[in-house]
């Protein structure tokens, strides 16, 4: 496909030595900015790792043994060792045990009590005990306790009811009820709709409609009108197409090619847009944006859960 389409090629043994040295750097400016959420740079550079089939490049025990570090005595994680616990860490700490199969060292029980306990009387999430309210918590509690065989420890309907509330009339959904359609949080939405087998409740043309008016003239995608695009949407606005089924309502082709044109291609790592500086934030997005366009080599990843598809299979089928 990428020949076919003269796309450019994707540098995948670059990206592995760009994501093992920030890895390794702890002393460089990303690996300092990042250190209060070195936990999702984990699950961002690992699960970039897998899906170019390279994740045997790390110890996994080391991995392991720090993430497992990092867990409060509350039971939730923190984004460091010694940080405070937040659901958005619990759910990365969660996903890289699944990369590399050992959810069963989890205390399963304390893990999904402290998620459950943060569920408010209205079926929203707060990400902390600060009581910050967002529907990007609602999915991140709801991917969490779905990847730990626990959803029964929540009010899944008012969980739902909650996150339809915050529906706008324009298909799209905000963090909040009447808070403005975001692509970053309608992935959120449509993906805590889809583990809880609910996506009857989005009006799928009119929201893919406004998903797939996010492709601009270069091909990326924005995250809300009249905004430059940013290849992390390549993954929110993407995969949030696949969930409904209106993937083909955009170009593909012109995607993939916004997304190679990211590249460094001389030390490796995806940028934002073309010309930046890279991060390990944007080479997952990157990445995962490919690997949902089925780009070859990549494994599949799966829209929902945000995980190589083998991975998920293999938490809920034990394949």
């Amino acid at each position: 496909m990428a020949s076919e389409l003269g796309m450019g090629e994707l540098e995948v043994e670059k990206h592995v030595n760009y994501i093992l040295s920030v890895e390794k750097n702890t002393d460089s400016f990303e690996s300092v900015v990042m250190e209060h959420l070195r936990i999702n740079g984990a699950y961002w550079g690992l699960t970039t790792l897998d899906l170019l089939e390279k994740i045997n490049s790390v110890d996994s025990k080391e991995v392991v043994s720090w993430v497992l570090k990092c867990q409060h005595e509350s039971g939730g994680f923190g984004g460091n060792i010694g940080h405070d616990p937040h659901l958005l860490y619990t759910l990365s700490a969660i996903q890289v045990l699944a990369l590399f199969d050992k959810i069963n060292e989890l205390d399963i029980d304390k893990v999904s009590n402290y998620i459950s306990g943060l569920q408010n009387e209205d079926g929203s999430f707060p990400g902390d005990m600060w009581g910050e309210v967002d529907t990007r918590f609602s999915y991140v509690a709801i991917c969490s306790l779905a990847l730990l065989r626990r959803l029964d420890k929540i009010n899944v309907e008012k969980a739902v009811k909650y996150i339809v509330s915050c529906k706008n009339l324009d298909g799209g959904f905000g963090c909040t009820p009447g808070a403005e359609s975001h692509a970053g949080q309608i992935f959120c939405c449509v993906g805590a709709l889809a583990i809880t087998g609910s996506l009857h409740h989005i009006d799928k043309d009119l929201l893919g409609w406004w998903l797939c008016e996010r492709q601009v003239k270069s091909g990326g995608l924005n995250g809300r009108p009249e905004k430059l695009a940013d290849v992390c949407y390549s993954w929110w606005v993407l995969s949030s197409l696949i969930m409904i089924d209106r993937v083909h309502w955009i170009d593909k082709a012109k995607l993939a090619k916004f997304i190679l044109d990211c590249q460094d291609k001389e030390k490796g790592g995806i940028s934002d847009r073309p010309d930046d500086a890279v991060d390990v934030f944007h080479t997952y997005f990157g990445v995962a944006g490919l690997s949902l366009l089925e780009y070859p080599g990549l494994k599949a990843i799966d829209p929902a859960y945000a995980l190589p598809v083998d991975v998920v299979n293999r938490v809920f089928f034990g394949r």
